[in-house]
């Protein structure tokens, strides 16, 4: 999906819902010292985040005090189809926008009438490969102690050597707002006290690297996708109205090659009349690793279901 820069209120109150800073954090100094905080949001959210006019994400640093920056629209974080929010500024500062960002995202989570229940949604931070020890600890005591004092759930992945380059991990929280806060303020907390995490504050903000390592085509025959020796090329096909196939080719080309570029993947449209069988869709064979499909489905599905959204509005 496009990034919907759409206008939305934010809540006051909602700032005010994040825990109090652990006892065993570090005093006031820690406070100002500078550090990062980088986590995925969807193509749908990052607009949000953004706002009409970039209204809400300048709203958002000056409510925080801190800098809040976002990679560029189909700029994803490798095998996934979402951005980076990357947020700097000193501790307390980049805790309030990382807050205000979740709590803007969870507001916006539909819910049944007459359901109390309190919206959820995973949190998945970026942190560097080298600086993950100093939050899993020995024999994995640090992250053990921060689940049971945030209540969150708290699940780090393993390296993706699919693509080459990545140094970068994924550390999942679940819970309501007030444990995946608490649980970040903890990590938080114990990154920036790393010299290794400290270190790749000023890295490089983009992963295009890592997606320029893939061998990949839009028409040519016979192309090998051989960023992983474990991958095998599969092929498959999806059907989208005929009227949608605009959206997914794009003015000249563009969406279609920027999907391919971004998943890894080979897409070929069928001719006009040829359609999947008993409806009036054409088909798309997507052609690449399982990782390479799926993200380019994602992209594709993100395209049609904005425009579907718009013709409903």
């Amino acid at each position: 999906m496009e990034s919907t820069e759409s206008s939305y209120i934010s809540s006051p109150e909602q700032p005010q819902k994040r825990s109090p800073p652990p006892p065993a954090s570090p005093p006031s100094d820690s406070e100002e010292k500078p550090t990062y905080i980088r986590f995925l949001v969807s193509n749908a959210a990052a607009g949000s985040v953004i706002g009409k006019g970039g209204a809400t994400i300048t709203d958002f640093q000056s409510q925080s005090g801190a800098r809040i920056q976002l990679s560029r629209n189909y700029e994803f974080f490798p095998g996934t189809s979402d951005r980076i929010i990357m947020i700097s500024g000193g501790i307390d500062d980049a805790l309030k926008a990382v807050e205000l960002i979740i709590a803007k995202l969870l507001s916006e989570i539909p819910t049944e009438d007459g359901d109390d229940a309190e919206p959820r949604m995973r949190v998945r931070l970026v942190v560097p490969n080298s600086a993950c020890g100093s939050i899993i600890g020995k024999g994995g005591s640090i992250i053990k102690s921060f689940i049971e004092e945030s209540h969150a759930g708290i699940k780090i992945s393993p390296l993706d050597t699919s693509f080459s380059g990545l140094t970068d991990r994924l550390v999942t929280l679940t819970g309501t707002l007030e444990e995946q806060m608490h649980a970040i303020d903890l990590i938080l907390s114990k990154l920036t006290d790393d010299p290794h995490y400290s270190q790749t504050m000023h890295a490089p903000f983009s992963y295009a690297a890592a997606y320029n390592t893939m061998n990949h085509g839009l028409n040519g025959a016979g192309v090998k996708f051989q960023h992983n020796k474990d991958d095998i090329t599969n092929s498959v096909t999806i059907g989208v109205a005929d009227e949608h196939i605009g959206l997914v080719v794009g003015r000249g080309g563009r969406n279609i090659m920027e999907i391919s570029q971004t998943s890894g993947a080979r897409l070929k449209i069928s001719d006009r009349g040829d359609f999947m069988s008993g409806t009036t869709d054409r088909k798309i064979t997507i052609t690449g690793s399982q990782r390479a499909i799926r993200a380019a489905e994602d992209m594709i599905m993100q395209k049609v279901s904005y425009a579907s959204e718009r013709e409903t509005d």
